[in-house]
């Protein structure tokens, strides 16, 4: 092993993703591996990405039995970055507790998406005006074995009207209130304040918000006060568009968050700037997920950098939500398959996303999902027993 492995000069931006990932770290000895988030992934080195101050970009793959040693040799505020970023990586996401229920991070979890909406792309019109009838199919994806069901009242699709917030809650509330008399964890996927405490206050324990509480004025505040927990994504725009309209994220473009950071740095920038909003607010780290935002305002080659670097994000410190389910992003790589086809990508994408450490998986087809959720940890358990 070479002892001269490169690395950033002071006052570089630096990141580290997670690679060389095996199926067991059975015969290992304990500096040749790690163990990701406190899960069932373990990986044998890190990708060290870093940006100049001048925006030069550089890269080097540091095997872990090397890593003291060349954070070592780093200017000493890169290094103490490269300390944080790797304790990020490797420690335990606790677990959070919803009254009796416990939502654990040291597996995958699956949350069903629910649309209280006339116009979503996938399933909008389904169940809007019947409460009922769309708490039955929250019970379904729970027996199933969904962990989360996502209620939502606004449609984020591409081009879709905002909603006035009494309609949102309207749409939303006695849905939640069903949901949640049963035990059910209850997210609401929401921008605005007001549905927020609409939501809160009927037995959502979780709120999903696709703008990272930036749409909003009150949001921080909300969360703040309530003391749940909250995911926060990436979009573009605090705008009514969370898309932003025509989006591009080019290398220190106007607007972008680092010069010369690609796509994936610029979420990690950004993610990481909500967290430390967050924190200043009053919200607990602890209680915090986050999303990159597959499809918001993003190109298919911004969608597939991010996910094929989904594990960068652990270095955030707290759980993973990803949602790629039926989006654009299936159609693009599968010649163009309608919505309704979309299942067997959806399944492929949330796989790769798992088994990079996602701790959450966002989807439509929740018995499919959780099958292969399933399957792939039972592999994982054969495989750490077997060695």
């Amino acid at each position: 092993m070479s002892d001269h492995l490169s690395g950033p000069p002071a006052g570089a931006r630096l990141y580290l993703r997670p690679i060389w990932f095996i199926d067991t770290p059975v015969g290992l000895e304990e500096d040749q591996f790690r163990r990701l988030a406190g899960g069932l992934i373990w990986f044998q080195a890190v990708e060290a990405r870093w940006i100049t101050p001048d925006g030069e970009a550089g890269k080097a793959q540091i095997p872990l039995e090397a890593f003291d040693r060349w954070q070592a040799s780093l200017p000493d505020e890169v290094g103490e970055r490269a300390a944080r970023l790797m304790a990020a990586l490797v420690a335990q996401r606790p677990p959070m507790t919803f009254g009796e229920r416990v939502l654990r991070f040291d597996t995958p979890q699956v949350m069903g998406i629910l649309n209280m909406t006339p116009d979503s792309f996938s399933d909008g019109g389904k169940l809007i005006g019947d409460p009922e009838k769309a708490a039955d199919s929250g019970f379904a994806m729970q027996l199933a074995g969904a962990a989360i069901v996502d209620v939502g009242g606004e449609s984020t699709r591409p081009g879709a009207e905002a909603v006035w917030e009494g309609d949102e809650i309207a749409r939303t509330v006695p849905v939640i209130e069903r949901l949640a008399r049963s035990g059910i964890i209850v997210s609401i996927d929401t921008r605005k304040a007001a549905v927020m405490e609409a939501a809160l206050a009927a037995g959502a324990g979780i709120v999903n918000d696709v703008t990272g509480l930036t749409h909003d004025p009150r949001a921080l505040e909300v969360i703040a006060a309530a003391g749940c927990p909250v995911m926060l994504m990436h979009s573009p725009s605090a705008g009514d568009d969370p898309h932003g309209g025509a989006v591009t994220y080019k290398a220190g473009a106007p607007g972008s968050i680092g010069v010369g950071a690609s796509i994936d740095l610029q979420i990690f920038d950004w993610l990481e700037a909500r967290i430390a909003a967050c924190v200043a607010a009053g919200i607990p780290k602890g209680k915090i997920i986050v999303d990159p935002g597959i499809g918001f305002g993003k190109a298919l080659q911004d969608d597939t950098r991010i996910v094929n670097n989904l594990a960068l994000f652990h270095g955030l410190g707290v759980p993973i939500l990803f949602g790629a389910s039926r989006k654009r992003m299936v159609g693009a790589l599968t010649d163009g398959a309608a919505v309704a086809d979309r299942l067997g990508g959806s399944v492929a994408l949330a796989l790769k996303a798992i088994e990079q450490g996602a701790q959450i998986v966002r989807v439509h087809d929740v018995v499919e999902s959780v099958q292969a959720a399933r399957v792939w940890r039972g592999l994982r358990d054969a495989a750490l027993v077997a060695g």
